[in-house]
């Protein structure tokens, strides 16, 4: 029994993978240059923000994918207003999964 490679699925590890060990060379400078923080929401779209400052609504609702490339902590709230249970804290450069969600960052 010979075994075919699913072409999609390998594009799409590669793809998670450079993501997630910041590669160099022009998939490194396409991966910099986007958002400082970015997640996915618990809307099944891509969010994104440049230069956030102090406390930020989660558009979408965050959930399951989330990479801070600011140079200072993103602390994720459980409520809006960055209120209720924290979630999660980030540090500079951090790539992770969130579960279950958060509604609120704040930016130090």
């Amino acid at each position: 029994m010979r075994v075919i490679p699913n072409p999609p699925a390998l594009r799409a590890l590669s793809v998670l993978l450079l993501a997630v060990t910041g590669a160099s060379g022009a998939a490194g400078s396409a991966l910099a240059a986007g958002p400082d923080f970015q997640y996915v929401g618990q809307d099944d779209q891509v969010h994104g923000l440049s230069g956030p400052k102090g406390c930020v609504g989660a558009e979408g609702g965050g959930a399951r994918a989330v990479t801070n490339r600011t140079h200072g902590t993103a602390t994720l709230y459980r409520d809006p207003h960055c209120a209720g249970p924290k979630v999660a804290v980030l540090g500079p450069g951090t790539v992770t999964r969130v579960r279950p969600y958060f509604a609120s960052v704040r930016f130090s």
